[in-house]
C-alpha cells in the first residue's frame, strides 16, 4: 500500500462521518460494545481479559475505515471504562484501542474479507498492540517487570488468535452479506 493509497484511504474514511446514518450506526455499535464489555468479558488475573466486546469495533473498522476505526476505538475505550471501571484510567490503553482500529481499518476497509487477511491483521494487532504496547502500559501503570508479564500475555494472545480470527471472519462476512442485500454496497476490491 503506497503513501498515496494510505492517505486516500484515510480521507475516504474520515468522509464516512459526514453521513448522519454512519454516525448513528457508530453510536449503536458503541452501545453494543459497552454491553458486550460488561457481560461477555472474562478476567483472568489482573492483567488478562478475554471477550468478544471488540467485535462491534471490527464491524466499524470494516464499514468505515481506519480513521473512523481509530476514533471509534478510542471513544469506546473511554466509555467502557466510565461505565465499568476495572482499575485506574490510563490513556495508553486508549492509544492501543485507537491503534487497533487503525490497523484493522486499513486491513478491512473496502477489501475482501478473507481468513488470511483477518489472520494477518489479528496477528499484527496481537503482537504490536496487545503484547507490545499493552505490556508497556501495564509496566508503567503497575510497575511490573515486562518480562514477568510477557509469558501469560503471549499465551493468552496465541490462544485467542485462531478463535478471534474465525469469529471476526464469520461476523464480518455475514455483516458484509447483510449490507449488500440491503443495498448498502459491499465495497470489496476483490
Amino acid at each position: 500500500m503506497g503513501t498515496q493509497s494510505v492517505s486516500l484511504t484515510w480521507i475516504r474514511s474520515i468522509r464516512e462521518l459526514r453521513q448522519v446514518r454512519n454516525v448513528v450506526i457508530c453510536g449503536l455499535m458503541i452501545a453494543l460494545a459497552i454491553v458486550l464489555g460488561s457481560v461477555a468479558t472474562i478476567h483472568i488475573g489482573p492483567y488478562i481479559k478475554v471477550g468478544i466486546s471488540g467485535v462491534p469495533n471490527r464491524v466499524i473498522d470494516m464499514m468505515f475505515g481506519p480513521a473512523v476505526g481509530a476514533i471509534f476505538g478510542a471513544v469506546v475505550d473511554v466509555l467502557k471504562w466510565m461505565v465499568n471501571p476495572d482499575g485506574p484510567f490510563f490513556p495508553g490503553f486508549t492509544v492501543s484501542a485507537a491503534m487497533g482500529g487503525l490497523i484493522y481499518g486499513y486491513a478491512f476497509y473496502k477489501h475482501k474479507i478473507t481468513i488470511p487477511r483477518v489472520l494477518i491483521a489479528n496477528l499484527i494487532v496481537k503482537i504490536f498492540v496487545n503484547v507490545g504496547l499493552n505490556s508497556i502500559w501495564l509496566n508503567m501503570l503497575y510497575n511490573k517487570a515486562i518480562i514477568a508479564l510477557l509469558p501469560s500475555r503471549i499465551i493468552s494472545n496465541l490462544v485467542q488468535l485462531p478463535v478471534h480470527t474465525i469469529l471476526i471472519f464469520t461476523v464480518l462476512t455475514a455483516t458484509r452479506r447483510m449490507l449488500a442485500q440491503n443495498g448498502w454496497g459491499n465495497g470489496d476490491k476483490a
